[in-house]
């Protein structure tokens, strides 16, 4: 059995001086407040669109606590000091929202010169692309309402449904993603597609299912990611293996239990059609670690991210690596999390040998804000998250001033 624990603070927070431990103490115990986060989320937005001098305020502390920083030479201090742990770094431009051609060209450019950063440090192996900011959303989710499942797993977008314009639109998203995985798969660092909403999550499948064909062959680059908080995507998993070992290209897969259940279940009860998320959390959680052991089976080769906050399923992955006779070190399974959260996972998991990276984004604080509001949003609602941070945060606080009186 597995000897890693999760409840050693002294690894988990070796990194952190005293000063920003109190700061991540005051910082949880705020978002236990769920007035306030409510207050937050409505102001924030407001405040930083009237001008209003609150950029020092958010800088100082959720900015710094989720966010790497505004620039990638911000974000490299960041980098480099969980680097000194064994904490490897997925890099993400957390901008999100911005439509238009210039801006997703914008962002192309972006993921290009982070690459080109990662590629010259040892502890950047990956880099995460939301769909979203490449591509219309209006057009992903014209193309969604047209896609079938079959054709999905073989990576078809049923361009039959768009017009010439839209094909012509649709093109240029293509060559964006192509542009950026062919560098990454040159420069040795892996992209991780993120998963969206259900709605427009089928051609983020399909075009992801084409690149791993192009650009997986003698290794994984392309990753797509499975939320498995949705109904059908341990089926899923197991369908797009099948496809990737017919055609013999290496099958690389994030697991998530996901990100949007409030927005999906109000979608389908408005619009009147079954809910895709499953109705309870144990039945998630089932399918969460089916994924896993799936995926880390060596029969099946699967290359694999964990990426949860979840501290049996991180256990349990360990637990299967050892049954499996695969050293915790070992490069098809990797553990991540978000930057700013469940260091007791991650730092120890990298303590014991494991492949772990913190899921770290950066950007100007008005482009992230988003970002931000629902890190806040969903420690306020994750049952039991924020106040798991705030007792370890407490008991490391603690042990510290008990071991400088001794």
């Amino acid at each position: 059995m597995s000897t890693i624990s999760f409840e050693n603070t002294e690894i988990a927070f070796e990194y952190k001086s005293d000063k920003e431990l109190k700061k991540a103490r005051f910082l949880f115990a705020s978002m236990g407040k769920a007035w306030l986060v409510k207050l937050g989320l409505k102001l924030t937005p407001l405040a930083l669109k009237a001008r209003l001098p609150v950029k020092g305020v958010i800088r100082q502390t959720i900015f710094s606590q989720f966010v790497g920083g505004e620039s990638l030479h911000e974000t490299s201090k960041v980098a480099n000091k969980l680097g000194k742990f064994n904490v490897q770094v997925i890099l993400d431009y957390g901008v999100e929202g911005k439509e238009g051609e210039e801006n997703f060209d914008k962002a192309r450019d972006v993921f290009i010169q982070s690459i080109q950063y990662a590629a010259t440090q040892n502890n950047i192996p990956f880099l995460s692309v939301k769909l979203t900011g490449y591509a219309r959303f209006g057009l992903l989710e014209k193309l969604n309402k047209s896609s079938r499942y079959d054709e999905i797993i073989r990576g078809i977008v049923p361009l039959h449904s768009l017009n010439e314009i839209e094909k012509d639109e649709w093109q240029r998203v293509v060559n964006r993603i192509e542009t950026i995985c062919e560098f990454a798969s040159k420069n040795n660092i892996g992209v991780l597609v993120d998963a969206e909403e259900t709605w427009i999550q089928e051609p983020v499948d399909a075009l992801t299912m084409q690149m791993m064909q192009k650009f997986n062959l003698g290794k994984a680059v392309v990753y797509n990611t499975a939320q498995l908080y949705r109904k059908n995507r341990l089926r899923f998993i197991k369908d797009s293996f099948l496809f990737s070992k017919g055609n013999n290209f290496k099958f690389g897969m994030k697991l998530v239990r996901g990100a949007y259940m409030e927005k999906e279940r109000e979608r389908a009860a408005l619009m009147n059609y079954p809910s895709p998320i499953h109705n309870s959390k144990e039945a998630t959680d089932n399918d969460f670690n089916a994924a896993i052991e799936f995926c880390i089976n060596p029969a099946n080769g699967v290359y694999i991210i964990v990426g949860s906050h979840n501290e049996y399923s991180n256990l349990y992955a360990t637990e299967l690596m050892e049954k499996f006779g695969l050293p915790l070190h070992y490069v098809r399974v990797h553990f991540s999390q978000l930057f700013g959260m469940s260091d007791n996972i991650s730092f120890n998991l990298a303590k014991a040998g494991c492949f772990v990276s913190k899921y770290l984004p950066f950007g100007p604080i008005k482009d992230v804000i988003p970002y931000l509001m629902r890190r806040a949003q969903e420690n306020a609602s994750v049952s039991g998250q924020t106040g798991r941070e705030l007792s370890l945060l407490k008991q490391e606080i603690k042990r510290r001033k008990a071991s400088a009186r001794s």
